[in-house]
């Protein structure tokens, strides 16, 4: 050999570099390597806080590892940290040990408790869903994250365990896809992963079939949890029929155990993190039912009926939110959607009851148009001391949302009075707000929902062009096929409208596509 081996160097001995094994090695007894070889661990790293965790060589564990080998792993973009498995180190190009980044990861405390009792595959999959789950379905990831709080609960329950591990198997499953062409890998590697897919959502519907079935299961926060969780697996899946059935059911759920508690005169303090957890679930069914009434057939859902004190909406944090559209907003949302619906009823209002609704439909518009984007932004908690960059990016949030609900409150309006009112002005301003978020991922992967209804409003070729490249890089930072299914969707009616000698009523027209699609 031309330089010592690694086992020398690692042993601060000086080898006799003859040929492997070198002597050196030969007399100690020990395994003679050229470079650093492939090791596994039980830990997320080799060195740090989770240090002295026992290695393993790697040739004892590769064959039950395959599917999660390096030929299968995530591609990653532009400066994101690289995906490490907790069962996994590989040898870098400089055959420098490469480890996880420094980021949230299971706690010690739970890696020696009931995560110790998993298999191997669930938790790569635990593991996978605190490094990547919990920041694609939250405006920005931190220590406060309610999903990650998930973890804790899901080690002790089967049911919100396997629905976590679904949601984590199935965003792994979709790395292997493209924008442009979403159908599973055909590796072996790929092809497992889907299947771990399948078999934990199985066993997850499986699991929440029994526990609805028991009274005292059913009213359990992780239930509850486990069904909300399959809201976003829908997201993950396709976003199309499926939702507003996990939506109505969470509803249901969180209605009934605030009765029974109120009739037994319960009210013990559930502990800090099942209320955070509590809260966080209540908004976000808040979030999806308002804005994901939209883009469905007018009374799909069963209405917008906040399951928490008003007062505790209003608390609004970004940090603990799916996408951070204001809550003024939604409300906003919420009236519009209501007057729509009532123009869908088998007996449409009256002419007085229809002036009634043009006054109070442009009442709200005016309110809207005065909603102050950078006030919102500068009054929430997290902005406190925030930089100037920050709070112009929560801004430009807003903003996108302020700008998709005026669009969507004037269509209202319009179906009213049976016109169709030029809104190229506001379309520009709604797509030049998403441009300004194009280069801040986080961000950008709250707004399918403004980008949607700029979609259904444009005209140009060039602003089509650029929706498309925008739900491309949607795509690329969260790997939910919805976004795909939005992209076909919109293509789908561009080719429709542009056929049609006049605009058409969108906001009807949407809810009479193949499915009840999710676009948020």
């Amino acid at each position: 050999m031309y330089d010592p081996c690694y086992t020398c160097r690692r042993r601060r001995v000086q080898c006799d570099q003859s040929e492997p094994p070198c002597k050196k090695c030969l007399k100690a007894g020990l395994e003679c390597y050229d470079k650093r070889p492939l090791r596994w661990v039980k830990g997320v790293a080799i060195r740090g806080r989770l240090q002295g965790l026992t290695a393993k060589d790697a040739s004892a564990a590769s064959a039950s590892a395959a599917p999660l080998d390096q030929s299968h792993r995530t591609p990653r973009k532009k400066s994101r940290k690289k995906i490490i498995s907790s069962a996994l180190v590989k040898k870098d190009c400089d055959n420098n040990t490469d480890v996880a980044d420094n980021g949230p990861t299971v706690s010690l405390a739970l890696e020696s408790g009931p995560v110790s009792n998993l298999d191997r595959t669930s938790r790569y999959y635990l593991d996978y869903y605190n490094d990547q789950i919990c920041k694609v379905f939250i405006v920005y990831d931190g220590e406060e994250n309610p999903l990650r709080r998930l973890t804790s609960l899901a080690v002790n329950d089967p049911v919100l365990l396997k629905a976590v591990l679904a949601l984590a198997a199935r965003h792994r499953a979709n790395s292997s896809y493209s924008f442009g062409n979403a159908a599973a890998g055909t590796s072996p590697g790929a092809l497992q992963i889907h299947q771990d897919a399948l078999a934990f959502k199985h066993q997850a519907i499986q699991g929440l079939t029994h526990a609805l079935n028991d009274p005292t299961v059913s009213e359990q926060d992780t239930t509850v949890a486990s069904i909300f969780l399959l809201i976003f697996l829908d997201l993950l899946e396709s976003g199309r029929d499926k939702w507003n059935f996990h939506l109505e059911g969470a509803k249901r759920l969180i209605t009934s155990s605030q009765l029974h508690e109120l009739r037994a005169g319960r009210f013990q303090d559930p502990g800090r993190t099942v209320e955070l957890i509590r809260k966080f679930i209540i908004k976000q069914i808040h979030v999806i039912e308002t804005l994901g009434a939209t883009f469905v057939r007018p009374n799909l859902l069963s209405g917008c009926t906040s399951l928490d004190d008003p007062a505790s909406l209003l608390q609004e944090t970004v940090q603990q939110s799916f996408i951070g559209c204001p809550e003024y907003l939604l409300h906003a949302v919420q009236c519009l959607s209501a007057y729509r619906d009532s123009m869908a009823e088998p007996q449409p209002p009256t002419s007085i009851t229809s002036n009634t609704h043009m006054q109070d439909i442009s009442s709200v518009l005016d309110l809207i148009q005065k909603f102050d984007c950078y006030l919102w932004a500068s009054s929430l908690p997290e902005s406190q001391n925030a930089s100037p960059r920050y709070l112009g990016n929560l801004c430009k949030l807003a903003q996108s949302y302020k700008l998709g609900v005026l669009i969507y409150g004037q269509r209202v309006l319009d179906a009213l009075h049976s016109v169709t009112t030029p809104q190229e002005e506001l379309v520009s301003e709604l797509i030049g707000a998403i441009d300004a978020l194009r280069d801040d991922g986080r961000l950008l992967k709250c707004v399918l929902w403004p980008i949607f209804v700029a979609g259904l409003e444009c005209r140009s070729r060039a602003q089509r062009d650029f929706l498309i490249t925008s739900l491309e890089n949607f795509w690329l930072d969260t790997n939910c096929l919805n976004v795909v299914n939005a992209a076909k969707a919109l293509q789908s009616y561009w080719a429709k409208t542009d056929k049609q000698a006049s605009s058409t009523q969108w906001i009807f027209d949407i809810g009479d596509l193949d499915h009840d699609w999710l676009f948020i």
